[in-house]
């Protein structure tokens, strides 16, 4: 009994898509393969969204899951499994739309409520799965609904609040339902309606205006606000004019408010009576005509010079008997000055401000617009200076300048010059600053600047500004004589000295050996210095430099120079005196006791061994002469060469003229031109060699 599963199919009857409230069957079928005819026992399972719904055992190849009445929460993704003889096979998931959605049941929790009360309604859709969306409305005659929406993840059902407002009489509420299949919103049908009637708790206050609504200045003008109420508890009346609460009365029917009517009190007031949520409100224009205009106040001069007459009066037009008042407003308030309508001062500095007056008529005071009054102080003799102190700028460097003027009222105008050109102008209170970004070295021109304000004295100049330049520093170089090698205990003369630069320059010069330090500092109005060293010693060897600075507050390094101390020819000559000697005697003495002996020996070798000597002194000779040549320079060395050659070769006699002529190119380096400071020649290190000499020297080698 051999089988195999082909496959399993999922059905829907009559359709993937159902109608809320219809029947639906799901079918499950299972294709299967068989060796022979045999039974089998089928185990059918349905599932959900994943969850068992229902299972089954057949014989047949099919089964059939009934649902008579279909409901919204049917809609999901179905899947079918099958067993039979150990083995399992399952279908591909069919998903199932109940289109359509119950209609939901709508309660009220009270049908009669006041105004300012809340009304609770319950909204339930008892055949329906959450989540759900729920939605009520409130409906008002002649009027749009106000809806409200909630959101319901774990319930069927959901209640809400809607407040009584004024105005509201007979209310309707209903309600519906949406849910979400496959991202699409799916809405049920609306509730039933639900009638709540609605009882005022005091009916609408009544605002009135004795003597008028339409007033004059000075006139005193009362309000009254009234209502009638159910009861008194609780009860609030409020007059209020722009938001603003001028009284209110609590647990009374009757609020009055009176004042002097002004061209302020103009404008549209509110009568509000409020009881717990419940607010009915009466609104009222009043206008308030005008009983004088505003007062002017003119002055004689509004900028004049301290010391000078100033005159201020005060007028409305069209209108003269008034109580007039000038003042003077500060931080502090206002200052009155005299009750006149006319005012007259001498002024200084201090008395710079604004001034204003009032006019008062049957109690109303009214105010003029500010007038500004500036009085002036001449300005004082600006001081010209550089920011940073001394009046000189580093080469290449920006110049700050300061334009101060202590005395004068501001605002102040500053103009700076260079030369006769107008380079800024700046408005400032007592003092304006100037970058000059373009100083040269040989620029001429001084600077100065003016300062002027609105007195009638005019401008007045600084002092011209001379600027001192100053040049930095370049290439610093050292020398000395003699250069390189000296001799222990003599002279030597440093000179340090720079391209450019202004004076004074400070020359310091430096010996570095393990450390650094300082043998010499100078400051000198020139662009050298030259330094003696008397007497040197070996402790002087070593690297030499200088470095110069001026104001410019750079300092300049040179290239290093090396000298080394070595002894002097005296020295030489003492060294040679106590050493040499004392060998060269005891050299002659051992020669002659050898001679002795080889006389007393044998005489024919004493005639080869004299025989033999002249030649290797010979030898000894050329080749001396040969290394113990010094360094010279120019043609003075070939001449001498020449010269020692040619005596060489006569003394030598016939051996030397038959010996083979061997010519050697000798390299002999050009020295750098010496240059003169103060009738001394000064070595300085050449840093490129500029040539070279060729020479040629014979030298004659003898056969033997």
């Amino acid at each position: 009994q051999v089988f195999t599963f082909n496959t399993v199919e999922i059905k829907v009857q009559p359709s993937v898509k159902v109608k809320n409230g219809a029947p639906m069957s799901i079918v499950c079928r299972a294709d299967i393969s068989k060796s022979t005819d045999f039974q089998l026992k089928h185990n059918f399972t349905i599932f959900k969204d994943g969850k068992l719904v229902f299972m089954t055992v057949s014989d047949k190849e099919d089964a059939q899951y009934e649902i008579s009445v279909a409901r919204s929460s049917d809609t999901g993704d179905y899947e079918c499994t099958v067993e039979a003889g150990g083995k399992t096979k399952s279908s591909n998931s069919v998903h199932v739309w109940v289109t359509g959605m119950t209609k939901p049941i709508l309660t009220a929790e009270k049908k009669e409520v006041l105004e300012g009360e809340v009304v609770k309604l319950r909204c339930e859709m008892p055949e329906e799965v959450p989540p759900l969306h729920f939605f009520f409305r409130k409906i008002k005659m002649n009027s749009t609904p106000k809806q409200k929406h909630v959101f319901e993840p774990h319930r069927n059902s959901s209640v809400v609040e809607f407040s009584v407002e004024e105005g509201d009489n007979i209310l309707q509420f209903d309600c519906f339902g949406k849910r979400n299949v496959k991202f699409e919103f799916e809405s049920s049908e609306p509730s039933n309606k639900t009638l709540v009637t609605v009882r005022e708790p005091f009916i609408k206050p009544t605002l009135n205006a004795k003597p008028s609504s339409n007033v004059t200045e000075g006139d005193r003008i009362q309000f009254e606000c009234s209502t009638v109420v159910a009861r008194m508890r609780d009860i609030e009346i409020i007059l209020q004019k722009n938001k603003t609460i001028l009284k209110s009365v609590r647990d009374e029917k009757l609020l009055k408010y009176s004042a002097v009517a002004t061209l302020a009190d103009s404008g549209e007031y509110l009568c509000k009576v409020e009881q717990g949520r419940a607010s009915k409100t009466t609104k009222m224009n009043v206008v308030v005509s005008e009983l004088f205009p505003k007062p002017i106040l003119a002055a004689s001069m509004s900028n004049l010079d301290e010391n000078k007459e100033l005159i201020l009066n005060c007028s409305i037009n069209g209108f003269r008997k008034a109580n007039f008042s000038i003042l003077r407003k500060n931080s502090n308030g206002v200052i009155l000055l005299k009750n006149s309508r006319n005012f007259t001062k001498r002024v200084n500095v201090n008395d710079t401000g604004s001034y204003i007056c009032t006019a008062e008529v049957k109690g109303i005071v009214k105010e003029s617009k500010p007038v500004r009054i500036n009085v002036y102080a001449p300005v004082s003799k600006p001081t010209l200076s550089v920011v940073s102190g001394l009046p000189e700028v580093v080469l290449g460097k920006p110049l700050w300048l300061i334009c101060r003027s202590v005395m004068g009222t501001p605002p102040i105008t500053f103009t700076f010059y260079k030369g006769n050109e107008v380079k800024k102008i700046v408005i400032n209170d007592t003092y304006a600053m100037f970058l000059d970004e373009n100083v040269r070295q040989n620029d001429k021109r001084g600077y100065k600047c003016d300062a002027r304000n609105n007195h009638s004295s005019g401008m007045k100049a600084s002092n011209i500004l001379n600027i001192t330049v100053i040049v930095p520093i370049k290439n610093a170089s050292l020398g000395s004589v003699p250069y390189g090698e000296v001799e222990d205990g003599s002279e030597t003369a440093f000179l340090c000295s720079v391209k450019e630069g202004s004076w004074p320059i400070h020359f310091r010069i430096f010996r570095k050996t393990d450390r650094e330090v300082l043998l010499f500092e100078k400051s000198e109005n020139a662009n050298k210095v030259l330094w003696r060293k008397e007497a040197m010693n070996r402790q002087d060897t070593g690297t030499y430099y200088c470095m110069a600075s001026n104001r410019a507050n750079v300092d300049v390094k040179s290239h290093p120079i090396t000298i080394s101390v070595v002894l002097a020819a005296w020295q030489k000559g003492v060294i040679a005196t106590f050493v040499l000697i004392p060998i060269a005697g005891a050299v002659t003495l051992a020669s002659w006791c050898f001679l002795c002996k080889k006389k007393k020996a044998k005489g024919p070798s004493m005639e080869m061994s004299g025989s033999a000597l002249p030649t290797n002194l010979t030898s000894e000779k050329l080749t001396r002469q040969h290394n113990d040549g010094d360094y010279y320079s120019g043609s003075g060395y070939i001449e001498d060469s020449e010269n020692h050659m040619k005596s060489t070769d006569e003394s030598k006699g016939p051996d030397l003229e038959s010996a083979e002529v061997e010519y050697t190119e000798v390299e002999v380096s050009t020295l750098d031109p010496h240059r003169e400071i103060d009738s001394v020649p000064i070595h300085f290190p050449a840093p490129v060699q500029k040539g070279t000499e060729t020479v040629y020297s014979e030298i004659r080698k003898a056969n033997n």
